[in-house]
């Protein structure tokens, strides 16, 4: 066992200290999950992958069911963190830009490049809530490359299956993403 596992079960078991000593073992992925998410985020973002990350891991700490299993369950649940914390602030910036609702909006009809993160970030999440009941397995991976930032080879390592899987599952993922989204509207 890896000793970022050994550690996991030793916060399960209510070790506090435990989660001291995993935080610097840790740290250099989850920055490398929020960079990467950060970086598809417009310029002047006022959150920086380094307080993505702290704010995901006070979060992770702090959650009544710190049961992670494994290593793979830990960066799930990291990545599950920063997907809320952006849905969150996305939300919270529409809210402050005087709609409080969010409208519904055809996929035909959205010019990404017009689109704000925040409302790709609330278009996307909003569907994969419904995709996480019908196909769990679809929305992690949609949350571990779109939340999480992560590339194929990534998610295969994380999941333990292979790149192809990763890019087969991918391709069905968007589409039924997709097909959620269009239902939407």
């Amino acid at each position: 066992m890896s000793d970022v596992t050994l550690l996991l079960e030793a916060i399960v078991r209510g070790e506090n200290q435990a989660s001291e000593e995993l935080l610097p073992l840790v740290y250099d992925e989850l920055r490398h999950l929020a960079a990467a998410r950060m970086a598809g985020e417009a310029a002047g973002q006022t959150l920086q992958p380094t307080a993505l990350v702290h704010e995901a891991w006070i979060r992770l700490v702090k959650e009544n069911d710190r049961t992670w299993r494994n290593r793979t369950h830990f960066f799930r649940a990291a990545a599950l963190a920063m997907r809320r914390i952006l849905v969150d602030r996305a939300r919270h910036k529409l809210s402050l830009k005087g709609g409080s609702g969010l409208a519904k909006v055809s996929i035909d009809d959205v010019d990404i490049a017009a689109t704000t993160m925040d409302d790709r970030i609330l278009a996307v999440d909003q569907s994969l809530e419904q995709l996480e009941k019908e196909d769990p397995e679809s929305a992690r991976i949609i949350t571990l490359k779109f939340f999480g930032g992560l590339t194929n080879k990534e998610v295969a390592k994380l999941l333990g299956i292979t790149e192809r899987s990763v890019e087969r599952q991918w391709a069905y993922a968007k589409v039924s993403l997709f097909e959620k989204m269009q239902e939407e509207t």
